[in-house]
């Protein structure tokens, strides 16, 4: 664990276009369309953290479910890892894990698994264990870093790192794939370790998105520096939650928004204007677009036909679950947005885990103590 003192907790600069509400009014409704922040490299960098519902994440902490084995087998892997031991069978050995000390072993660790069983607490839970100087992001983050620092500055900068940590490693298109291939190849050339989740495993990736034949090659690269370890299990978002995502009235959001504790930050919009907005915002700076915000309403949602506007709102709700910040939504359920034939496309599972997540987020308490977890 990081000494006394040192932990790291990820959160986001000021928006820089609301300002928080002081104690003596009671409230501020403000709108997601009136936040377009701006965010540099440094701010992302200075992110590159757990977030916060993961700042205490620790191998104790996880709590495997014993009729699914593969938990408990990866938290004892897991732990091997951080401490540059051996793991006892399974899996194979990469970086130290293993029986012997194979010369094939590979400089980084893939959790490969379902929707809620604990992947990103165990991929903090590694973060929080590693001495030294350590990133944790999404995927899409390190992506931004590159965009806004250049790529030479974002190798100097996570070259040398004792670890990096990427979630939700899943592809959206070939140049991304190449960018993080070259980015992960020069990282491990210098000692930089590598622990990645995604709920598709590192040969699949990209899978029914694009065929061409320089993109396979990228994603049989990069799988290869990869062991990957199978977590199975049932949702955790879902083990206490039946249906669909909550769908509330105006009546419903209207008296739980006027009952907010003072200072509280409440936005509100129609699905429709929240949708487009995202579109003008990149995904990196969703973090911003957040900041300071209590509980977000979302009225007469409908479901979506653009595959574009669908990955915004995927991208736009994992920041919202990362800060656990309530959803109060009206109109269609949002765990049913996704329309068409976009839950049989390449990006079924990203949908899946975005369902599950909105689930969550609209059963929680807003302004109580619930949250979701992972």
């Amino acid at each position: 664990m990081p000494p006394s003192g040192t932990r790291r907790v990820r959160t986001p600069p000021d928006a820089g276009c609301e300002t928080r509400v002081s104690h003596e009014d009671v409230r501020a409704t403000s709108s997601l369309t009136a936040r377009s922040p701006q965010i540099s490299g440094h701010e992302i960098a200075s992110a590159l953290v757990p977030p916060r519902q993961f700042e205490g994440a620790t191998f104790e902490s996880y709590r495997p479910d014993p009729e699914y084995p593969s938990q408990a087998e990866a938290v004892e892997a897991l732990r091997a890892f951080t401490a540059g031991g051996g793991s006892k069978g399974g899996g194979g050995g990469f970086l130290g894990f293993g029986r012997r000390k194979a010369p094939e072993a590979k400089p980084g660790v893939y959790l490969d698994g379902g929707f809620g069983v604990g992947k990103t607490h165990l991929l903090a839970a590694i973060w929080h264990a590693v001495p030294g100087r350590t990133y944790f992001g999404t995927f899409i983050e390190y992506t931004a870093l590159v965009g806004a620092l250049g790529y030479a500055a974002t190798v100097s900068l996570l070259k040398g790192s004792a670890l990096l940590c990427i979630d939700e490693f899943e592809l959206d298109d070939p140049g991304d794939t190449m960018l993080m291939t070259r980015l992960l190849g020069e990282l491990v050339a210098s000692g930089t370790r590598i622990a990645a989740t995604s709920n598709t495993p590192p040969n699949a990736l990209g899978e029914g998105r694009f065929a061409a034949a320089d993109f396979l090659r990228e994603i049989q690269s990069m799988a290869a520096h990869f062991e990957t370890r199978r977590i199975d299990g049932t949702d955790y978002r879902r083990r206490d939650i039946e249906g669909h995502a909550v769908v509330r009235t105006d009546d419903e959001i209207a008296s739980i928004a006027s009952a907010a504790p003072s200072g509280s930050v409440v936005t509100d919009d129609s699905f429709a204007d929240a949708i487009r907005h995202l579109g003008t915002v990149h995904p990196s700076r969703y973090i911003k677009v957040i900041d300071g915000v209590d509980a977000i309403v979302l009225r007469d949602v409908t479901a979506l036909t653009d595959q574009t506007d669908a990955l915004r709102l995927v991208a736009f709700i994992d920041r919202v679950y990362d800060a656990q910040i309530p959803v109060l939504a009206s109109g269609t359920a949002l765990d049913e947005v996704f329309g068409g034939d976009m839950l049989s496309g390449g990006y079924r599972k990203k949908y899946l885990r975005s369902m599950s997540r909105l689930i969550a987020l609209t059963s929680m308490t807003p302004f109580g103590p619930a949250r979701a977890g992972e």
